[in-house]
């Protein structure tokens, strides 16, 4: 396969307002079982067998053991505490890699539904190039807004960027030594400012956000259409 050690960072440390729900959105149950679950699952059937660290707020330890237990799920995974901002908790995940040569994904609990194959091609351009950032291009016009003005932007140049965010660990210990800035919404954005050139991946358009209700019911319709 390749010299190189595999790890995925799960960030898992929302509290999930949006949805209007007391339980964050990554314990909610989609076809059955969590929303987490399911996102672990996926890159512990991936074929690069990464090691899987879960960023969990401290709050939420107890909540996840439950869990485990009531769905007798025992993949194996190695937690860690998240911080303030999402910044904090890959800072955190990120600590407990000392190999050399590593390659991380870092991707959001709450994207269940990512696929194999853009695991696997953002695993490898990172390998290739240094980092990989799985995004798809806008398929809406898109307009910015600033100061009460709106202009349109040229959409073949506009990608929504998703997870999984894949850096060589060297990118990710080095941008990580930056002091936090309210610019910092993604991992892309901290491994840009240290310098590093971002690669874009091809991400997939079932690879969503499960931000509201709505979400849920979607992912569930395309899970049983995939069974």
């Amino acid at each position: 396969m390749s010299n190189h050690s595999f790890y995925a960072i799960i960030v898992a440390g929302g509290s999930g307002t949006r949805m209007g729900s007391d339980i964050p959105k990554q314990f909610l149950e989609l076809n059955g079982k969590p929303v987490l679950m399911h996102t672990i699952t996926a890159f512990q059937q991936n074929k690069h067998h990464p090691h899987i660290i879960l960023v969990l707020a401290s709050t939420h330890l107890e909540r996840w053991a439950e869990l485990k237990k009531k769905h007798n799920f025992d993949i194996p995974h190695q937690i860690i505490f998240g911080g303030a901002e999402r910044f904090n908790s890959v800072k955190n995940g990120i600590s407990l890699i000392q190999q050399k040569n590593s390659i991380v994904a870092i991707h959001d609990a709450v994207r269940p539904l990512v696929s194999q194959n853009t695991i696997n091609n953002c695993f490898q351009t990172a390998i290739e190039r240094g980092n990989a950032i799985a995004a798809v291009p806008a398929k809406d016009s898109v307009r910015k807004l600033k100061n009460g003005k709106s202009e349109a932007l040229q959409r073949s140049e506009i990608y929504l960027v998703q997870t999984p965010q894949t850096f060589q660990i060297e990118q990710l210990t080095a941008a990580y030594q930056q002091n936090f800035d309210p610019f910092f919404t993604d991992d892309a954005s901290v491994v840009d400012k240290a310098g590093f050139r971002i690669n874009l991946e091809k991400g997939d358009e079932f690879n969503f956000k499960i931000t509201f209700k709505e979400d849920l019911k979607l992912a569930e319709t395309i899970l049983k259409m995939q069974d």
